[in-house]
């Protein structure tokens, strides 16, 4: 079997509205060929809608879609040359495992000898050879979620559609699943769009992560761009644990530090990020980048080093994440990290509740977002 390769993909302004309500609005993105895309969103985001369209399975409003540079948006789905895999795989259970995977070949009208070669060795490259024989009601769920994805394969189509494919699987067995995945999606070259609200998933899988919010695109980036520099609190906040503390910008240098005056007057430095003077902002501060240790005496609070007290501990098996209150007689401020148990902290054993701490963290690990009206 000749390795698929991947087209590139081009959605230009898509609406999709139902009566009054906007699915997607407006939405404008470019995947390039061979690259694996996630669409990352809550549910109601928009990310299965805009799959929708771009199979062909809905119609947009207005806006348009091209695929390796042709425009594909008013053709029908079976004229776009896409394969798709459904969370609930959509297997024929009257079906053999071979017959599932032969299907979408026959409907091209091609040869029993030809229909049988690439079975064979598509089964071969997803591990099933050996049941192809088998009905899927005597499958596992990843086996049946990999005869979804031969199938969806086997006629090396241009670009991959996945929707929530691993939702109903369990941890241990989603995880395992996505390592095989990524790895068949670079031995065949072929370009994926996948939908998925799991951030691991994206994480682990994508070479280029979209994050929806409202119907709309909030960012798009690699993993590494939109944890480390997110442009918004929803990004912020949808990829991965942050702490998100309430300012206002009173400076920004020329250093890349803002400075951010906390309501109880406390200062935070942190890198700037798309906000200016006067503004309203959250700031970003990921867990891991907190830091702690015991504080005996009370000590000069300064710009992100302040003194609090920890409220509550809870063990995560191999972290622990603390609640950390800063303020003598009003909780004006709740930060929770998480420690690897095998650190022990800063003096030598696991924090306690009720300990006095120091809390402190480096300018270039927050960030500052000007804050979505309410």
């Amino acid at each position: 079997m000749n390795a698929a390769v991947g087209n590139s993909i081009v959605l230009d302004n898509l609406w999709k509205t139902y009566g009054s309500f906007v699915a997607v609005g407006g939405v404008s993105l470019s995947i390039e060929a061979g690259k694996f895309c996630t669409i990352l969103g809550p549910s109601g985001s928009g990310k299965t809608t805009v799959l929708m369209m771009l199979a062909g399975f809905s119609d947009p409003l207005r806006g348009s879609i091209r695929i390796d540079g042709n425009d594909v948006t008013r053709l029908p789905p079976q004229k776009r040359d896409l394969g798709v895999v459904f969370q609930n795989y959509a297997l024929f259970p009257h079906m053999t495992v071979h017959d599932n995977v032969a299907f979408p070949l026959k409907m091209r009208g091609m040869n029993a000898a030809e229909i049988n070669l690439k079975c064979s060795r598509m089964l071969d490259t997803v591990e099933l050879g050996s049941l192809s024989r088998r009905y899927p009601r005597e499958l596992s769920g990843g086996q049946q979620q990999r005869v979804a994805l031969a199938r969806a394969l086997v006629f090396e189509p241009r670009v991959l559609l996945m929707d929530e494919p691993l939702g109903a699987l369990d941890k241990r067995l989603r995880a395992s699943l996505q390592v095989e995945l990524k790895a068949l999606q670079r031995r065949m070259d072929v370009t994926v769009v996948y939908v998925t609200h799991d951030q691991e998933e994206a994480l682990t899988m994508a070479d280029q992560v979209v994050i929806m919010n409202g119907g709309q695109i909030e960012q798009c980036g690699t993993a590494d761009e939109l944890y480390d520099q997110p442009m918004t609190e929803f990004v912020a906040g949808f990829m991965g644990d942050t702490n998100l503390i309430e300012g206002v910008v009173t400076g920004k240098g020329g250093d890349g530090v803002t400075r951010v005056e906390h309501p109880t007057g406390r200062a935070i430095l942190a890198q700037n990020g798309p906000c200016a003077v006067g503004d309203q902002v959250s700031v970003s501060l990921r867990p891991e980048c907190v830091s702690l240790e015991p504080c005996k005496g009370r000590l000069p609070e300064e710009p992100n080093a302040w003194n609090g007290r920890i409220t509550n501990v809870v063990s995560l098996g191999d972290a622990l994440r603390y609640t950390i209150v800063i303020g003598e007689n009003r909780p004006t401020l709740q930060i929770e990290l998480e420690a690897k148990i095998s650190r022990r902290g800063a003096h030598g054993s696991r924090f306690s509740q009720g300990e006095a701490v120091r809390v402190h963290w480096n300018a270039a690990d927050a960030r500052a977002l000007a804050r979505r009206k309410r």
